[in-house]
């Protein structure tokens, strides 16, 4: 079994790789910039490269060496204002370039510079093929751009990288792998101090749904495949399908309307006691309950119906002790299994749940990055996801094993 563990532990490393690298690519397509987001878009240039610079979002997404700059977008040679005496072309800049290298699309490059410190000023002329590469020193910056000669149909400004994989996802995992989530761009604090802040919160919420979820529809389940096809097998069907055809949104609106706000049984909204969390436990329980018990029943029938089952009943043993230690026994495996596989959904579940109910926890946190843009917290909230997930099927296949002699963990 060690063996075992130590494999799937050893799995979890390229499967979170890859769901990282994932992520990176969809956030990158669908997401558009943080710094606009949190800054606006108002907001300057300068002022979002600066923002790109500190959270690392100046860099190559997954490798590259060069990257395009907010100092210039690509600029169509129409576009280009009237060239001087000198048939020289000015680029517009809508800030000054700090030090490093740089290549730029043109054969024939007038550059600009002035020292930080003092504010002297020198020009310095570039002639080559295109595209031509210039490095801007230490304590200098690029204040202005010419370009002239048989200039491309678009001229293109671009800064050299430290290195092909010194990219955001390569600098992630280089984090992750030294235990660092990253910074907050929202709220400028570590991203595992906010996790932290989270989870509590969530799994007081979570555990109690999955406990009392499992416990109330394996009992049902029970009493639905001991007493089958009479009055309180039909009850419980026709419960549960009244159960599932409401929509979860429904029944969160509906006991937040009528039992807290109506009947003020519970409280509204926030969290600060275990009351606070009563009404949200009941509505996640009943709002999955209709499954829940369909799922059950058909696995404890399953086992109902198999030749054992006749030969225990013919040696004279009682229903409920057949049921209780041989039936429900040897259901265990699908229970277990459906149960593990609805823990995720029950995360996405709880989401909402923190959202109506005010509760500071994963959900919310998740759903204000994704507000915000932020991607330190999103990027770690589905790294997180992974590990969990990946961690309780390792967990569903050492209880397999427990469970039932009979497997072998290979």
């Amino acid at each position: 079994m060690r063996r075992y563990v130590i494999r799937r532990v050893l799995e979890m490393i390229p499967t979170t790789f890859g769901i990282v690298l994932l992520t990176f690519v969809l956030f990158h397509v669908v997401g558009g910039s943080p710094a606009e987001v949190v800054l606006g878009k108002n907001a300057s240039a300068e002022a979002l490269a600066a923002f790109d610079a500190r959270y690392g979002y100046d860099k190559p997404l997954v490798f590259g060496q060069w990257v395009r700059l907010r100092a210039m977008r690509d600029i169509p040679r129409a576009h280009l204002p009237q060239a001087d005496a000198g048939g020289l072309r000015r680029v517009p800049l809508a800030y000054a370039l700090p030090a490093g290298s740089y290549r730029i699309h043109a054969p024939h490059v007038l550059i600009g510079l002035r020292e930080s410190a003092t504010g002297m000023t020198e020009d310095a002329m570039i002639d080559g093929p295109a595209p031509l590469t210039f490095a801007v020193r230490e304590g200098w910056r690029v204040v202005s751009l010419d370009v002239g000669g048989a200039l491309p149909s678009v001229i293109r400004l671009r800064r050299r990288t430290a290195g092909l994989f010194d990219s955001q996802f390569m600098r992630y995992l280089l984090s992750l792998a030294r235990g660092d989530l990253g910074v907050s761009s929202e709220h400028n604090l570590p991203v595992a101090r906010i996790l932290r802040n989270g989870v509590g919160p969530s799994l007081s919420l979570t555990i109690p749904i999955l406990i009392g979820g499992t416990l109330v529809g394996v009992m049902l389940g029970l009493v639905c495949a001991a007493w089958r096809g009479g009055v309180a097998d039909k009850a419980v069907l026709i419960l549960s399908t009244v159960l599932m055809s409401v929509n979860y949104v429904v029944w969160v609106l509906a006991g937040q309307f009528l039992l807290a706000f109506k009947l003020r049984l519970f409280p509204i909204w926030g969290f600060e006691s275990a009351a606070y969390l009563v009404l949200p436990v009941l509505i996640g329980i009943v709002s999955g309950l209709g499954r829940d018990v369909r799922f059950f029943r058909a696995a404890i029938l399953d086992e109902v119906y198999k030749p054992y089952v006749r030969t225990a009943q013919a040696k004279g043993l009682g229903g409920r002790r057949i049921m209780v230690r041989h039936v429900l026994r040897n259901s265990l495996i699908p229970i277990v299994t459906y149960v593990s596989l609805s823990i995720p959904f029950l995360f996405t579940g709880s989401l909402m749940l923190e959202s109506f109910f005010g509760i500071p926890g994963l959900g919310s946190v998740s759903l204000n990055a994704l507000h915000s843009s932020d991607m330190a917290v999103v990027r770690a909230v589905v790294v997180l996801g992974a590990l969990m997930y990946q961690g309780v099927n390792l967990v569903t296949d050492l209880g397999y094993a427990w469970l039932d002699p009979r497997v072998r963990l290979g």
